[in-house]
């Protein structure tokens, strides 16, 4: 079963700087579990068919108008329906102020009510994108995150590999560190990870023999960066001789992470080989192919058109 996630109300109107025109007796512990928020105009008219009382409520000019020709015993009526459904909160857009019967309903049904001067579509699409990030699903993976030339990098391989001292050496050569030894992943898309660093281990990095130390100090907050999308999964592992390796690069690998493929490439490592040189050119390489070009499939077709004009030349 998936795990879910949810967000408190309190943060995102921190976040978001919302006016609280009424703060329901369970303000502080409101949790928003669903990713999207929703404009209660049907349920005005008295619609409530598949009406999602899990999502918070936005109200904007097109409620607004359409409440301002009721009555206000109507309006009693509507709202005194419209808050039973218990939803987290409902949110005024534009610098619209709660009407008396919307406050009156929502203090007895007991129901947060928020204010905003951002326009209705702006403050839907901002809480929206908001909303997905904090509840996307999420795992941790152990390795080192990253960005190498603008590309997102996860290397993985087994503890005592040298991902940390690898890291180090990309960080002094002018890249930038997103998470060592734990990466948090959101899928942020249905074709998008993203990565972090756990808060309380953000920006530091453990040498074996030296021991903690913190990046952002020691090299300078340029060499760090809070999140990065993932473009690329490296898998480092020891060498071995019975193994056979692609040569080639003709071998697209991918690995599945949360439901979303992520190119992923498999190096071998063995003493004086340099890793961090090899990460930058694995970096380049993926871009250049998202770009559209493959360096190992333009070589395999010169080297097959080579065969090809020797054969004709011997007939």
């Amino acid at each position: 079963m998936a795990e879910s996630y949810s967000v408190l109300l309190s943060r995102m109107v921190e976040e978001f700087h919302l006016g609280i025109a009424y703060a329901s007796t369970d303000y502080e512990k409101i949790r928003l579990t669903v990713a999207d928020v929703a404009r209660p105009g049907l349920q005005l008219a008295g619609y409530f068919d598949h009406f999602e009382p899990m999502r918070l409520q936005v109200l904007g000019n097109v409620e607004s108008s359409y409440l301002d020709k009721l009555t206000s015993a109507e309006r009693y009526i509507v709202y005194d329906r419209l808050f039973s459904y218990k939803f987290p909160a409902i949110l005024a857009a534009r610098g619209l102020t709660p009407g008396t019967e919307l406050m009156e309903m929502a203090k007895k049904h007991n129901v947060t009510v928020l204010t905003c001067p951002d326009s209705t579509s702006y403050i839907v699409s901002s809480l929206i994108a908001y909303l997905k990030a904090e509840l996307a699903p999420r795992i941790t993976r152990h390795g080192v995150l990253m960005e190498i030339y603008g590309e997102g990098i996860l290397i993985l391989g087994e503890s005592g590999i040298g991902k940390s001292e690898t890291a180090v050496e990309l960080i002094k050569r002018g890249h930038r560190l997103i998470a060592d030894d734990a990466v948090e992943i959101k899928r942020v898309s249905p074709t998008m990870l993203m990565g972090t660093a756990p808060a309380l281990i953000r920006n530091y990095i453990e040498l074996r023999g030296i021991g903690i130390i913190n990046v952002a100090k020691l090299f300078g907050v340029g060499a760090v960066k809070a999140e990065n999308e993932i473009n690329l999964v490296v898998n480092i592992v020891p060498w071995n001789t019975t193994e056979v390796y692609d040569r080639l690069g003709l071998e697209e690998q991918f690995q599945d992470i949360l439901g979303v493929k992520i190119p992923t490439n498999t190096i071998p490592v063995t003493p004086g080989r340099n890793l961090a040189v090899i990460l930058e050119v694995a970096a380049m390489n993926n871009r250049q192919r998202k770009m559209g070009y493959n360096a190992a499939k333009e070589f395999t077709e010169q080297i097959n058109n080579h065969y090809l004009e020797s054969a004709r030349n011997d007939l």
